[in-house]
C-alpha cells in the first residue's frame, strides 16, 4: 500500500478538482452541440507586459482559441486534451511524473484514414518542447503551476539555514545539514516553515560560494538563511524564496557575477521571466535587493561618492576583459524597462565604459574573510544595494 502524506493528498485533491472543473466546460459544449473550445491567455512576448507597479512580468490581456472543428487548431487542441488526461491520470493514480514522463506517457501515432481512403499517420507530438509547451499552455489554463500538479523537476536550488520545515510526515532541521544542505524539493508549496531564526536571506549565484560561505559558518555569525540557485534558477527555488519574503517578511539580498548575466538572474528572482511571465505572480519576489557585485564596487564612483573595494593592483588581477556578446547583453538589459531606472542606468553604463566583469570568486581571492565579514555585512549594514 503506498503511503501519502496528509499534505500531499489534499494536494492531489485539489489538482483534481480545478481539472475537472476547467475540461468540464469541454464536455458541456459537446453535450450542447457546440464547437469544444479552448481559451488560452497567450504565451508570447507581445503578450508580456511589465506592471511598473508591482514591479512584476505578467501576461497581457490577448488570448487564444483552440477548437477541435478548426484544422489549424485541431492538433492543438488534441494535445492539450491528451496531456490534460495523462496528468489527471498520474495524480488520481498517486504518481509523481516527471516533465519527461510525460512526453513519453502521450507519445504515439494516430493513424487513419484521409478523405481518398489512403492510411496516414500523425504523431501526438515529435519533441519535447512541443509537449512542454502544452503543460505551459494548461498551467496557465487552470492557473496552477506544475508543481501544483505534482510534476517533478531536478532538484537544483539549495539552502541552510537556522531553520526547521516540514516536509511530507517529516521534520527536517537546516541547521543539522553537515557539509551538505537541504535540496530544495520540486514542490516547495508542500512544505511547511516551522521555526525560524534569521534576519535575512541571501542567495549566491554560485554553488561554489554558497559551499564556502556554508562552511565557514556565514549564516551563524550573521543569522542568515543562506540559499543558492547554482546559476539560473529554477522555478521551485523561486518559489521557495518568494515564499520566505511573504510569510516570514524576511529582508532578501541576492549576489552574483559583475556582468549582465549576472544581473539578469537578479532580475528574474525579482521580476520574473519574459518567457515564463505567466508564472510571475507565484515566483518572482519584488522585494528582492540586490547587493552586488556591481560595477562602482570594482572600480568606485564619484557621482556615488563611493569607493571601490579592490585596489588598483587587484582589479588588474581580478577583472576579466567583456567579451562582445557580454556588451551586447548589457545593452539589451538597458532596453528593458525593469532596468531603466537611475541606480542600474549608472551601473550598466559604467560596465559599458570599463568593458570589465568580475566574478564573485575574485571576491573571495581576497580571503574569504573579506567577502564574508566586509564585504557583504558592510553593504548590507550601509544599504548599498538597488530595490
Amino acid at each position: 500500500m503506498q503511503l501519502i502524506s496528509s499534505v500531499d493528498r489534499k494536494a492531489r485533491d485539489k489538482a483534481l478538482e480545478i481539472l475537472r472543473s476547467k475540461f468540464s466546460e469541454l464536455v458541456r459544449q459537446i453535450i450542447n452541440g457546440e464547437n469544444p473550445t479552448i481559451v488560452i491567455p497567450k504565451r508570447v512576448l507581445s503578450n508580456t507586459i511589465y506592471d511598473e507597479e508591482r514591479k512584476l512580468l505578467v501576461l497581457g490581456p490577448s488570448k487564444l482559441s483552440r477548437s477541435f472543428l478548426d484544422v489549424k487548431e485541431v492538433r492543438k487542441f488534441m494535445q492539450t486534451t491528451l496531456m490534460a488526461g495523462i496528468i489527471y491520470e498520474a495524480l488520481s493514480n498517486n504518481e509523481y511524473p516527471t516533465i519527461r514522463d510525460l512526453f513519453y506517457r502521450g507519445k504515439h501515432t494516430i493513424r487513419y484514414r484521409g478523405i481518398n481512403g489512403k492510411l496516414l499517420e500523425e504523431n501526438t507530438w515529435d519533441e519535447q518542447k512541443e509537449s512542454d509547451g502544452i503543460i505551459r499552455d494548461i498551467e496557465v489554463y487552470i492557473n496552477m503551476l506544475r508543481e501544483d500538479l505534482l510534476i517533478l523537476s531536478k532538484e537544483k536550488g539549495k539552502v541552510v539555514g537556522n531553520m526547521k520545515i516540514k516536509s511530507g510526515d517529516d521534520i527536517i532541521d537546516l541547521s543539522k545539514m553537515g557539509h551538505g544542505a537541504y535540496s530544495i524539493e520540486p514542490t516547495p508549496d508542500l512544505i511547511e516553515f516551522l521555526d525560524v531564526d534569521a534576519e535575512h536571506v541571501l542567495i549566491v549565484e554560485k554553488d561554489a560560494v554558497f559551499q564556502q560561505l556554508h562552511r565557514a559558518g556565514f549564516w551563524r555569525k550573521y543569522k542568515s538563511l543562506l540559499i543558492t540557485s547554482a546559476g539560473q534558477p529554477d522555478r521551485a527555488t523561486r518559489r521557495f524564496v518568494r515564499r520566505l519574503s511573504d510569510e516570514l517578511k524576511l529582508p532578501i539580498y541576492i549576489i552574483t557575477d559583475s556582468d549582465p548575466y549576472g544581473w539578469y538572474i537578479y532580475s528574474v528572482f525579482k521580476i520574473g521571466s519574459i518567457t515564463l511571465s505567466y508564472e510571475s505572480e507565484r515566483l518572482a519576489t519584488p522585494s528582492l535587493k540586490f547587493l552586488g557585485v556591481m560595477p562602482s564596487d570594482i572600480f568606485g564612483s564619484s557621482s556615488l561618492n563611493k569607493k571601490p573595494y579592490l585596489s588598483e593592483s587587484e582589479r588588474r588581477n581580478y577583472i576579466i576583459k567583456a567579451k562582445e556578446r557580454d556588451i551586447k547583453r548589457a545593452r539589451e538589459l538597458l532596453n528593458y524597462k525593469w532596468f531603466q531606472e537611475n541606480r542600474w542606468i549608472h551601473e550598466i553604463n559604467l560596465f559599458l565604459d570599463k568593458k570589465a566583469k568580475l566574478e564573485i570568486e575574485a571576491l573571495t581571492s581576497k580571503g574569504l574573510k573579506f567577502l564574508m565579514d566586509e564585504y557583504v555585512p558592510r553593504k548590507i549594514e550601509s544599504g548599498d544595494w538597488i530595490s
